[in-house]
């Protein structure tokens, strides 16, 4: 995953080198979170552009697939959770960023499953309308779910869903960087100074950003971005780039 203090000190670095001001660890301790949530919601929007790329058979080979690409780096963010309904309702998963699938709770009976998958609306007025319909009726086996403030799933009444697997992108938080662990905690750049004006990386106190290492020049550009400081998308592969050589020969 990408390291907190790579990305502090190649903002820093190419801030410094140009001349285009001075970052903080107080700035960078600002903006870290925010920018990794937008860079978290970019990846859809390159999602969206890849598949219809790809619908109109526009899109590159599997090692440059556009497509394959974002979903290799979503991947680091799926999580599963069990959601016990009460009377077909649920609370959300608190770090709930964007649903995948949802299916019932289901056993294997005479080696068949019978779980159902549980198709998604996200307004009133769809649910209203799958509920009164005759043709598309909510039952057991074609449940339907309403994601809101709460998940709510139909059929809510004589029905045997209890429980839901819900499969979903959690919201990007942080890790703890000696364990790697995760964190609810946002990034963080901790430090101590030994001398004025000088930070020293303290792992113990720091929080490293949860989205994978292939996106740290976009981690960068949006820090840099939301520090007011224009940073070009170039100059930060390169910069990238070189530190990875340096680190590989040593």
């Amino acid at each position: 995953m990408a390291s907190v203090q790579r990305v502090y000190n190649a903002l820093k670095d190419l801030v410094n080198k140009d001349q285009r001001g001075f970052i903080t660890p107080a700035i960078f301790n600002q903006f870290a979170g925010v920018a990794q949530m937008n860079v978290f919601n970019g990846l859809f929007d390159q999602q969206r552009t890849a598949v219809q790329m790809r619908r109109q058979q526009v899109d590159s080979p599997r090692d440059q697939n556009k497509f394959v690409q974002v979903l290799e780096d979503l991947s680091m963010l799926t999580k599963k959770a069990t959601l016990t309904l009460s009377s077909g309702v649920v609370d959300k998963p608190s770090d709930l960023g964007r649903v995948i699938s949802m299916f019932t709770t289901g056993n294997l009976i005479l080696g068949v499953s019978n779980k159902a998958k549980v198709q998604i609306v996200y307004n009133d007025a769809d649910i209203d309308l799958v509920n009164l319909s005759d043709i598309s009726k909510p039952t057991d086996q074609n449940p339907v779910a309403l994601i809101a403030n709460q998940i709510e799933v139909f059929p809510n009444v004589n029905t045997s869903i209890s429980t839901v697997d819900l499969r979903y992108y959690k919201i990007p938080q942080g890790l703890v960087p000696d364990t790697q662990a995760r964190s609810v905690s946002q990034p963080t750049f901790g430090y101590t100074t030994a001398v004025s004006g000088v930070e020293i990386y303290n792992s113990a106190t720091s929080i490293d950003f949860e989205l994978p290492e292939i996106l740290f020049p976009d981690l960068v550009m949006e820090i840099g971005s939301l520090a007011g400081v224009n940073l070009r998308d170039g100059q930060v592969v390169q910069y990238s780039e070189s530190q990875i050589t340096q680190e590989a020969v040593k």
